[in-house]
């Protein structure tokens, strides 16, 4: 290799930024430097009904308030139902709490869904927040979380934990895209190979599916995760490091691994096969890891297991069972070895003693709501005392260890356990774009046990080799100097180039790492424009959906509809045709077929998808822009009205028209208004409702209107729909594909 190994000692940067993903600020509703009350108020019947039948996933009208002494915030209706595995049968439930249930892209400060847990099982109430705080800390993406005090009707139903919900918001925030798969993975879900049908990967447990998708549920497309699972069951082993990456992010994994066997966290997928998450990152076209319900950690126990002492070299279960993802990382060599070095440099980062104070800082703000809180001890007959003395410890049969006692002995033993090794340097997240001038930027984000240099190979129109210094200087497109994200900006690479490259990672013990194994190939550019279009706006946002701070602004929906990602860095968004470069776009990747969008708030410093200008709701201009290309789309548009969005009538079409529910960041696949205008049709039974439900005799989306408009329920099909809450009146039934009805409750 050409290039020298540099002078600086790279083990000093801090090893945080070790993902690319990024967790989002805590916000008002995850704030955790006070407690802050929700209240819910629903029909006391109602609320009997959701404690007398469990397993119900049915969601029931609800009001919920949010009061943390200094923001007051009401929404009427939320979606409101119990959630949980075996907590549903505790005494101290827990809850969900939907805002999108009855309205379209209802939210509150940008979340959709709210999760109330009740932590029945600890009698400290922090080890889940513990965890989840670890996990924002080293980088992990992982939810937000915060304590809360939890009145139902009035009543005090006690302190709760207020856990972000995974969904496409969640990963959109992390990841910068939101429209992959999403599974989501209970036990068993061992990731075992059971063939190449993707429908294979359907089965089920306890009536619901192992592996249960949560986006792109209509689509009901396995392929992805089957061929997932085949390259990780049925690569070999000399090749297993190189085929596992392409498919999944192998080297945030590795974190993961470290961060559960560090917090004692067996009800995960290496020991239990339980609560996790699979995103398809669109991004990377590779899946993420996520974290899930980790409340049976630092020192609970069910199994008589020594988790603080066992060896994280064989945390799975003993037996016969199979847990390939994370075996055979620890079967090979490479992996293996950097899977300890990251376990050292995650235990470096904790001082205990900080640690301890910051603990005891909580404990002593949350001890004011356990005290009173009536279902604290009815499942384990827990006492304040008990609170009191969890951080210290033993309390009751399954809490072997106290928190402190944990933490001071699974970090001691760890640290013993680990094996001495050299680790080969970590390279990941690599990316490329062609700039303006003839030029090509390629990125990657890398980090060594050792000092390293780091470099691209090249193989230029398939007969030119050459080498490429990557700089973390800040100089070279790469970001903060000294934020282990490197750049290498490559000259006179024309559009009609041809660029092979890959990264390589060479440190002093001339150990060396190449990514990809494969080359990554960079195309020759046909000259023609890409397909990014402007989709979809709104100029008047007053009541439709917020932005992460809970704020109403204009938006612009993107979409591409190419068949190769646009890196969105080379492009400007502008709402004056004669200033093209006003508002440059992040360095986000769109992908073929997907959808971005971008509040138009013309805020100070807001975020990267927050543009330097507003949108004129009595009509202006929108322009997407290029300096190769030049003018790439543009529109200009008359007089909008509020809370109504503007699109083209399917994605990248050329008709434009106004829709009656608007689609941010998603297909316009809704109808607009004009297709509510075909005749009324025979669609549900009885009508007149002289009961409590209405059946559907066609399946389809539908949403119901009172006489005067107001939207009252959107549903996706269902069978039937519960109207026994509705006042007895005439209603209209609007559906996407049958037209509309009218219905008399009676």
């Amino acid at each position: 290799m050409k290039f020298p190994l540099p002078t600086l000692i790279i083990l000093l940067i801090p090893y945080i930024t070790i993902s690319q993903s990024i967790n989002p600020e805590k916000g008002i509703v995850y704030c955790d430097t006070l407690v802050p009350r929700i209240d819910i108020t629903i029909h006391p019947d109602t609320l009997n009904w959701i404690y007398e039948n469990v397993e119900s996933d049915i969601e029931f009208h609800a009001s919920f308030v949010f009061n943390d002494g200094n923001v007051i915030d009401s929404i009427n209706p939320v979606g409101f139902r119990l959630r949980g595995n075996t907590s549903r049968y505790s005494q101290k439930k827990s809850f969900k709490v939907s805002f999108n249930t009855w309205t379209d892209s209802g939210n509150y400060q940008g979340i959709e869904k709210l999760n109330l847990n009740g932590e029945h099982n600890d009698p400290s109430i922090m080890r889940a927040k513990l965890m989840w705080d670890f996990l924002y800390k080293w980088g992990i993406p992982a939810p937000r979380a915060n304590h809360v005090e939890l009145y139902i009707n009035g009543n005090y139903h006690g302190l709760y934990l207020n856990v972000e919900h995974i969904d496409e918001e969640f990963v959109d925030l992390r990841f910068g895209n939101k429209n992959g798969n999403i599974y989501k993975c209970l036990y068993p879900a061992d990731l075992d190979y059971l063939g190449s049908d993707p429908d294979l990967y359907k089965l089920e447990e306890n009536g619901r599916r192992v592996y249960e998708l949560k986006r792109n549920e209509e689509a009901d497309d396995y392929s992805d995760l089957a061929n997932f699972i085949s390259i990780l069951n049925n690569s070999d082993d000399a090749s297993f490091s190189c085929e596992i990456d392409q498919v999944f992010n192998t080297t945030d994994y590795l974190k993961v691994i470290a961060a559960d066997i560090l917090c004692g966290n067996w009800d995960g997928y290496i020991f239990n096969k339980n609560n996790y998450y699979l995103y398809h990152n669109e991004f990377s076209d590779r899946f993420e890891f996520l974290i899930y319900d980790p409340d049976n950690t630092f020192g609970i126990d069910w199994y008589n297991i020594d988790w603080a002492n066992r060896n994280p070299y064989n945390w799975e279960m003993d037996g016969n069972e199979k847990r390939p993802l994370y075996t055979r990382i620890m079967e090979d060599d490479i992996l293996r070895k950097q899977f300890t070095w990251i376990s050292q440099q995650l235990i470096n980062q904790i001082d205990m003693d900080s640690l301890i104070q910051s603990l005891q800082q909580r404990q002593t703000l949350i001890a004011p709501f356990v005290i009173n809180d009536p279902f604290y001890p009815l499942d384990y007959g827990y006492t304040f005392n008990d609170f009191e003395r969890s951080l210290t410890e033993v309390i009751g049969d399954h809490v072997k260890t106290s928190v402190f006692g944990f933490l001071t002995n699974r970090f001691s033993s760890m640290q013993n356990q680990l094996e001495n090794t050299q680790a080969t340097p970590l390279i990941n997240h690599i990316n490329h774009t062609r700039l303006v001038g003839n030029r090509l930027f390629i990125g990657a984000w890398a980090d060594a046990q050792f000092p390293f240099n780091l470099g691209v190979q090249l193989v230029i129109d398939e007969d030119i080799s050459d080498d490429a210094v990557m700089f973390d200087d800040g100089q070279h497109s790469d970001g903060a100097a000294g934020d282990l994200y490197y750049g290498a900006i490559l000259e006179n690479i024309f559009p009609e180039t041809s660029v092979l490259y890959h990264i390589v990672a060479i440190d002093t013990l001339q150990q060396t790492t190449i990514k990809p194994c494969d080359y990554i190939h960079v195309r020759p550019l046909s000259g023609d424009r890409p397909l990014l279009f402007i989709n979809e706006f709104m100029a008047d946002n007053d009541h439709f959906n917020t932005d992460e701070y809970g704020n109403y602004s204009d938006w612009i929906e993107l979409y591409n509809g190419d068949t190769e990602a646009i890196f969105l860095a080379d492009y400007f968004l502008t709402d004056k045709l004669d200033n093209p470069d006003k508002w440059q776009m992040p360095e986000v990747f769109l992908q073929p077929g997907a959808f971005i969008l971008f509040w138009a708030d013309d805020e100070e410093n807001p975020g990267e998808r927050h543009t330097n200008f507003k949108l004129s709701k009595d009509g202006e201009s929108i322009g997407i822009f290029n300096g190769l290309e030049g003018v790439v789309d543009t529109l200009t548009f008359s007089a909008q009205t509020t809370d109504v969005s503007y699109g083209r009538e399917t994605d990248g079409a050329l008709n434009w028209t106004f829709f009656e529910q608007a689609t941010p960041g998603e297909s316009n696949e809704h109808s607009s208004l004009t297709d509510y205008e075909s005749a009324h049709g025979n669609m549900i039974y009885p009508n007149p409702v002289t009961g409590g439900r209405i059946y559907f005799k066609i399946r389809d989306n539908f949403k119901l209107y009172d006489l005067n408009g107001k939207l009252i329920h959107s549903s996706k099909p269902v069978e039937y729909m519960d109207v026994s809450w509705l006042p007895k009146s005439l209603y209209l039934l609007k559906t996407k594909n049958f037209g509309s009805q009218l219905i008399q409750i009676n």
